[in-house]
């Protein structure tokens, strides 16, 4: 079942967030990566500004989280994660297309480089690559994120 997450289920949002980041450990830049992936402090900031979690729920647990966060004329998706004993059983695009069920605004996302599943998997669901110039504008303008990061980054577009 999918639903908005509540105050309540902010430690479990968290959990949900650190579990599925392993997956990027070795994978993006080293100094990218840090121990906890999310610590609490980050989650709350997000949720401070403006990032709301919608979440997969199954038997009383929270399996997977995404956020969408409203920033001027587009919708981010912020936060995307599955626990990993649930990854590959259809919780990510459960989520995504609950929250893609909305055409208007705009939406973007962005993720590492590397991760070229992520990238796959939001392609594969009507999200398109933007062009390297087109990335870094769309990231200082929208993101609040550190410049070694936008040089790790990609951003995609919803075109359906």
């Amino acid at each position: 079942m999918i639903g908005r997450c509540g105050d309540d289920e902010l430690e479990e949002i968290c959990d949900v967030i650190n579990d599925g980041a392993r997956a990027y450990r070795g994978v993006i830049a080293a100094d990218r990566w840090h121990e906890p992936y999310m610590p609490m402090q980050e989650l709350e900031r997000e949720i401070a500004a403006g990032v709301a979690f919608w979440g997969f729920h199954e038997g009383g647990r929270l399996l997977g989280v995404m956020g969408i966060q409203p920033v001027q004329d587009v919708r981010l998706i912020r936060h995307a994660y599955t626990r990993t004993k649930a990854q590959g059983r259809g919780v990510g695009s459960a989520l995504l297309a609950h929250l893609t069920a909305v055409k208007d605004p705009p939406m973007l996302v962005g993720t590492w480089r590397a991760a070229g599943w992520a990238v796959e998997f939001y392609r594969a669901r009507g999200f398109e690559l933007v062009a390297e110039e087109e990335k870094v504008r769309l990231l200082r303008r929208y993101w609040t994120i550190p410049e070694r990061q936008v040089e790790e980054s990609v951003v995609l577009r919803y075109s359906r």
